[in-house]
């Protein structure tokens, strides 16, 4: 029975393959059970997919999934969980920027107790001051607007038990932010800390359009808090919109000239409840979105490819 299972989602990662698989071997050589290294390829359009069967020829611990195109880094993951047969589920990225060196420290906390152990990160080497000032400004938003507590500066390197993936497993959602749900399902959950190494070779994958779409979803997935300032931005225009009305009254009565007069004013207010009601229904198509993608029941994932595993695997 398998002990620990490692979860990696690649997407035209052929670069970082070789030496992904050299670290996390020689980590899985240490541990104390049965491992399996699971490898998503998420329709990478380079050399990754070979690469992986090769993997797998070499060395029987590595099982791979390929999607028939790409559905993105959460989805990748999810299925991976899907097919996650250890005890203990540790969920890493490709990239190298976070050290598969930590993996023994987060099983240590697991046998303290801990059943989701996530790395929290204290430092980005090499990122630009935007992205680490977005990063920032995000987790901290979200926190403070989210219905559960979701721990700041944290992805999607952790480790979970057993018991914390059968759950996931049976959650039903479409529009995943796995780190939300990690910390929605409880459990005993703590952090170790680590300084994010740069990314080993290749390109970016999460672009500044793919960081903001995740930052959307996890916020509305976790908050109404959105829908609640539409309803109070409505409530304080309509206010505005009395003060301007009895003001306008009041210097057409008492005076000849008045302030408020003329196509500027008029046009101000125009864009600026034509601008709020545009925000607001934005927002509220976000929600909408979601209801939609949920009720149309399509699988989450099309599988091409399926290597290492028995047709019994799947959770």
């Amino acid at each position: 029975m398998t002990k620990y299972s490692t979860i990696v989602p690649v997407y035209n990662e052929e670069k970082t393959l070789a030496e992904l698989y050299r670290r996390v071997s020689a980590v899985m050589d240490r541990l104390d059970g049965p491992v399996e290294l699971i490898l998503i390829n998420d329709g990478s359009r380079d050399r990754t997919l070979p690469i992986l069967r090769d993997l797998h020829e070499k060395d029987p611990r590595i099982c791979y999934l390929s999607f028939a195109r790409n559905f993105g880094h959460q989805i990748a993951v999810t299925a991976g969980l899907n097919f996650a047969r250890g005890q203990v589920v540790i969920i890493l990225d490709a990239d190298l920027q976070d050290p598969p060196e930590l993996i023994p420290d987060l099983i240590e906390k697991w046998r303290q107790g801990y059943q989701v152990v996530y790395a929290q990160r204290t430092q980005r080497r090499q990122e630009g001051w935007f992205k680490r000032f977005m990063a920032y400004a995000f987790y901290r938003i979200l926190n403070r607007l989210a219905d559960i507590d979701i721990p700041t500066d944290t992805g999607d390197f952790c480790l979970m038990d057993r018991q914390v993936v059968d759950i996931l497993n049976a959650m039903p959602e479409r529009n995943r932010y796995l780190r939300g749900l990690r910390a929605w399902v409880g459990f005993a959950q703590t952090s170790i800390p680590f300084e994010r190494d740069p990314r080993f070779a290749g390109e970016v994958k999460y672009t500044f359009r793919k960081s903001l779409a995740l930052a959307i979803n996890g916020l509305v997935s976790f908050s109404k808090v959105p829908l609640r300032i539409s309803t109070y931005v409505g409530l304080l225009s309509a206010f505005m919109a009395l003060v301007m009305a009895a003001l306008v009254l009041y210097w057409r009565l008492s005076e000849i000239r008045s302030p408020l007069t003329g196509y500027a004013t008029i046009a101000i207010a125009i864009f600026f409840l034509g601008a709020v009601q545009l925000v607001s229904i934005g927002i509220l198509g976000e929600y909408i979105g979601r209801i939609y993608e949920e009720v149309k029941g399509r699988p989450l994932y099309t599988l091409a490819e399926v290597g290492g595993f028995s047709p019994s695997s799947r959770s």
